[in-house]
């Protein structure tokens, strides 16, 4: 008996293990190293889990430069593993997509909360039982309830100005002799658990040091 359980135990830290070694190298497929500077800005990025042993997270992160200036996700996808790796495919896909079609940033966030939605729907697809019927508006309000994404969208403009739009995330800082936050606003709820407000204007977060 003792015999079978470690042989057990074995199989299943085995498993485990490649299943970490599948996301893990999903995830650095889906997240690329930033830049070291972008259309004059330096970037910097490191990623570091608040969880214990989980090495393979929901974090996302993108840098891209835009006509519309340099626009910037920050985000947590709810959760640890393949499925948060999925979610963080479709938010990251969508921003990279988004960041250069959108005049607007109301228009981004737009984009990648649409493409939340898809995600959501097609998880719940998948994990439907063979012949059941499509999951009712209650489930599929319960699953979005769930399986939220912390967000902000940053767009850097040619003249430093930053504007932001927040979803449920910690507000970004300003380093200098201090440390204080680009924005003083409450942040939206994050996104998935509520609809969208029709009117979405970024906050204005004032020009980047040695802007000129």
């Amino acid at each position: 008996m003792v015999y079978l359980l470690i042989r057990v135990r074995r199989r299943a830290a085995r498993e485990l293990g490649e299943v970490r070694a599948v996301a893990r190298a999903a995830q650095e497929t889906l997240i690329r190293p930033l830049p070291p500077r972008l259309d004059g800005l330096a970037l910097a990025a490191r990623q570091i889990s608040a969880s214990r042993g989980a090495e393979v997270g929901g974090d996302l992160y993108e840098a891209v430069a835009t006509a519309h200036g340099v626009r910037v996700v920050i985000g947590d996808v709810r959760g640890h593993g393949l499925p948060a790796i999925g979610m963080v495919a479709a938010v990251l896909g969508s921003f990279r997509e988004a960041a250069y079609d959108e005049v607007g940033l109301d228009g981004v966030l737009r984009r990648l909360d649409r493409a939340h939605q898809r995600q959501l729907r097609d998880q719940l697809g998948r994990g439907a039982a063979p012949g059941r019927a499509d999951p009712g508006a209650a489930e599929q309000e319960c699953l979005s309830a769930e399986e939220f994404v912390t967000l902000l969208l940053l767009e850097i403009g040619a003249d430093a100005e930053v504007r932001a739009l927040n979803c449920g995330h910690p507000w970004p800082y300003r380093l200098g002799r201090g440390a204080a936050r680009l924005a003083a606003g409450e942040p939206l709820p994050p996104l998935g658990t509520v609809p969208l407000p029709a009117s979405l204007p970024p906050y204005r977060c004032g020009r980047l040091a040695g802007s000129g």
